[in-house]
């Protein structure tokens, strides 16, 4: 990729200049307070930037320091989460602020080793934090960077291998520029956001092209190799939207994990370990395993008078794609449950849930709506009549 130092040095002042003209304005770029830059490296795996950028708002409105969230209601945390996905990203979160309370008297520490120990912070996570916040000489490696180094250097294999993953890791420390290392990591990562990405790299536009193996070679989409993906498991779940005389629903409590369950069809994982309806994993036939359920767990039963199949839900979480068979259940007066919540489905986000409850929740306002619409068409033909 460069045979020398000035090489180097023509290589970082390239992509600097870059980054410099063209980087995207983001909220998380206009401080470098590390509490903020820790927030928003965390909303910022595996989920999209303009996904991140209102919940990050949001979520720094009412948790403005590392004390604020430190004493926060776990439940509220989660609800101000709630739809952004591995949930156990904010529970770390929170329990790393309340490590940093008790240990660090409220500060984010600047110490390698003191940030590692934090709960949910990891080698790329604590290299971003510390380059970007204090400055130091710390080099990331994340799936963007990696895919950049794969082209520039033309290196072939799954990167995620072991040894392959640290030679990847040596040859950004060996990039680095140490007289702006936050700048310098934070262009790496916008050039495999932005241009380096992994389908239709935008070669002609990318600052360090001529430094690129995979561009000399006429085949950048060629690196790096495909993984090989794990094979997609169908789930199929049944859930009751139960509903009582005043329009009011019953969401359950966050579930416990059941390690003896196979982790394809359990519900708490499913559910993300939130607030849910009640739901059940189905093996043939989804009506008949939901009223069993009912009857055994809750002591509702269904029948054809009070049961509504409403339309289906598809959602997918990690390699699962579940498929939900959901019903309104009318009831004469909600069960009692033990920590169980009585509310209005418009009332939903008062709590924390998964995406996948909410899913659910629609496909009830979607009928109550489509009833409504039958109604006033009724009335509407008796006066006309």
């Amino acid at each position: 990729m460069h045979k020398n130092n000035a090489e180097l040095r023509s290589f970082r002042k390239k992509l600097l200049t870059w980054f410099g003209q063209f980087q995207r304005d983001l909220p998380w770029r206009r401080t470098k307070d590390p509490y903020r830059i820790w927030v928003s490296e965390i909303m910022l795996q595996q989920t999209r930037v303009a996904a991140v950028i209102p919940y990050y708002e949001r979520f720094l409105e009412r948790f403005p320091d590392i004390r604020a969230l430190a004493e926060a209601p776990e439940e509220e945390v989660l609800r101000l989460w709630a739809g952004l996905g591995y949930y156990s990203r904010a529970k770390n979160l929170q329990k790393a602020a309340r490590q940093m309370v008790a240990l660090h008297g409220g500060e984010f520490p600047s110490d390698r080793d003191a940030v590692h120990a934090l709960e949910g912070i990891g080698s790329y996570t604590g290299a971003a934090i510390l380059s970007i916040a204090f400055g130091q000489q710390r080099a990331v490696l994340d799936g963007n960077v990696a895919r950049v180094l794969a082209r520039l250097c033309a290196i072939h294999g799954d990167l995620r291998e072991g040894r392959r993953w640290q030679s990847l890791q040596e040859k950004t420390d060996e990039l680095l520029d140490t007289q702006a290392p936050g700048d310098w990591n934070q262009a790496m990562m916008e050039l495999g956001a932005t241009l380096c990405t992994p389908k239709a790299p935008k070669c002609l536009l990318c600052p360090v092209g001529n430094s690129c193996e995979a561009r000399r070679r006429g085949d950048a989409e060629a690196y790096p190799e495909k993984r090989e993906k794990r094979q997609a498991v169908d789930v199929l779940l049944a859930a009751a939207v139960l509903c009582d005389s005043r329009g009011r629903t019953l969401l359950l409590p966050p579930p416990k994990r059941d390690e003896g369950r196979p982790a394809a069809d359990h519900v708490p994982t499913l559910v993300s370990g939130m607030w849910h309806f009640p739901t059940v994993a189905v093996r043939k036939n989804a009506a008949r395993e939901l009223d069993s359920y009912l009857g055994s767990a809750l002591r509702v039963s269904i029948s054809e008078a009070n049961v509504e199949p409403l339309r289906k839900v598809k959602h997918s979480v990690t390699y699962r794609s579940v498929r939900v068979a959901a019903f309104r259940v009318r009831v004469a007066k909600l069960p009692k449950v033990a920590g169980a919540r009585t509310l209005f489905l418009e009332e939903l986000s008062s709590l924390p849930v998964s995406n996948l409850t909410r899913k659910i929740a629609r496909a009830a306002e979607s009928a109550d709506a489509a009833n409504s619409g039958d109604e006033a068409a009724a009335r509407l033909l008796v006066a006309n009549n």
